[in-house]
C-alpha cells in the first residue's frame, strides 16, 4: 500500500480547520498532519512536518493567502488547494492564486447542509488526491517555451471553422496561455472549463484582458462569430447549435454529465453533430475523463483533435484518457497548442 497523503490545513477559522480536518481524515489515504491559523505558523509546520499538500484559505490575518502562496512558490514549490469563498472578490483572488501556482480550489461549504457537506467532502478529497500527483512549477521554474517556438499567424476570416476546448484542473492558466497566443481574427472558440457559477464571469473577464480575441461568457441564442471566444457559464451546459447557416450558443441546465455542468462531453458531442469536419478540438489539463468520449465523437465526425501532453499538464486525466482512447492525433506541450489549432483550421495534414 502506498504512503498516505500528508496534508496541512491553513485557515484562520478554528471551525474551518476542524471541519476540513474531519472531512479529510475520513479517507484512509489521507493523513492531516497539522493545522495552522496563519501563514507564519504554517511556515514552521511545513518545515517540521513536510506535508505533501496544503489547503490554504484566501483571506487570513498577518499575511494574506496570495502573498504566502507567492513566497511559497518561489522558495518551496508544492501542491496547494485554495479554499475560497463564493463571492466575486473570492473568485478574482482565487484566479490570481491559480496564476501564482495553486493546483486547484474548493469553495467553502454550506456547513448547515448535511447533503452539501457530503458532496463537498467528496470534491475536497478528490482534489487533494489529484494535487498530490500534480506537477507544480514554482515562479523560478515556470514552464519555458519549447526551442522551436510557434510563429503567430493571421488567418483569413472563415465563418465555418470553429475551435472547441475543454479543461478542468489547471485549465484556467492553460486556457489563458492558448488565448494569449491567438490572433484577433482567429476562428471562433467555444470553451467548457469546470468552474463554479460565481467564478466563470470573472474568469471570462480575466481572459478578455489578456487576449487579442474578444472573450465573454456565452449567452443563449447568440451568434458565434470569428475573433470571439465563448466560455460556458458555471452551472450551465454550453452546446453548439445551428440557426440556418450560422452557429449559435445554446445554454441549458439539464442534468450534469460526468458529474459536471458545464460538461466538456456535451459541448464536444454537439460540435461533432453540428460542425463535423469543420471543427477542431482540444482537451487541456484536467482531472477525470470528461470530454474524452466527446473528443472521440468529434474525431469520428471528421474533426481534427489534439490534447495537451502529460509533461505540461497539471493533471493528465482528461487529456490522457482521450489520448488513450484514440480521440486525438497528437499530444502537445501547452506552448504549441494555439499554433497547432490554427494550423489545423488552415487544413494542415495530420502529423506522421
Amino acid at each position: 500500500m502506498s504512503a498516505r497523503i500528508k496534508v496541512l490545513v491553513i485557515d484562520d477559522s478554528a471551525l474551518m480547520r476542524k471541519l476540513l480536518t474531519e472531512l479529510l481524515t475520513r479517507d484512509p489515504q489521507i493523513d492531516v498532519v497539522g493545522a495552522a491559523p496563519d501563514p507564519f505558523v504554517a511556515r514552521d509546520k511545513i518545515k517540521a512536518m513536510n506535508p505533501d499538500v496544503l489547503t490554504l484559505d484566501v483571506e487570513m490575518p498577518r499575511m494574506d493567502g496570495l502573498t504566502f502562496l507567492e513566497n511559497l512558490m518561489r522558495l518551496r514549490p508544492m501542491p496547494v488547494v485554495m479554499v475560497s469563498s463564493l463571492t466575486e472578490r473570492g473568485a478574482e483572488t482565487t484566479l490570481q492564486a491559480l496564476e501564482l501556482g495553486a493546483v486547484d480550489f474548493v469553495t467553502k461549504p454550506k456547513i448547515d447542509l448535511e447533503a452539501g457537506l457530503r458532496e463537498y467532502a467528496d470534491e475536497l478529497v478528490a482534489k487533494i488526491k489529484a494535487a498530490a500527483k500534480a506537477r507544480v512549477r514554482g515562479s523560478v521554474g515556470a514552464p519555458v517555451a519549447p526551442a522551436h517556438a510557434p510563429v503567430r499567424r493571421s488567418l483569413l476570416r472563415t465563418t465555418e471553422k470553429i475551435i472547441a476546448i475543454g479543461a478542468s484542473t489547471g485549465g484556467t492558466e492553460a486556457i489563458k496561455q492558448v488565448l494569449e497566443d491567438m490572433p484577433a481574427d482567429a476562428p471562433a472558440i467555444v470553451i467548457a472549463q469546470h468552474i463554479p457559477a460565481a467564478f466563470s464571469g470573472p474568469f471570462a473577464q480575466r481572459m478578455n484582458r489578456s487576449s487579442a480575441m474578444s472573450v465573454r461568457e456565452a449567452r443563449d441564442g447568440e451568434q458565434i462569430v470569428p475573433g470571439h471566444v465563448y466560455i460556458a457559464p458555471g452551472d450551465w451546459h454550453l452546446r453548439l447549435a445551428r440557426d440556418g447557416a450560422r452557429y449559435v450558443c445554446r445554454l441549458d441546465q439539464s442534468a450534469p454529465e460526468n458529474r459536471h455542468r458545464p460538461s466538456v462531453d456535451l459541448l464536444f458531442k454537439s460540435v461533432a453533430q453540428q460542425a463535423g469536419a469543420n471543427a477542431v478540438g482540444a482537451i487541456l489539463t484536467g482531472m477525470g475523463e470528461d470530454g474524452a468520449r466527446g473528443l472521440l465523437a468529434m474525431r469520428e465526425a471528421g474533426a481534427r483533435c489534439i490534447v495537451q501532453d502529460e509533461a505540461s499538464s497539471v493533471v493528465w486525466g482528461m487529456p490522457g484518457v482521450a489520448f488513450k482512447l484514440g480521440a486525438a492525433e497528437q499530444a502537445l506541450d501547452i506552448a504549441l497548442i494555439a499554433d497547432r489549432l490554427l494550423a489545423l483550421c488552415s487544413g494542415e495534414r495530420a502529423a506522421a
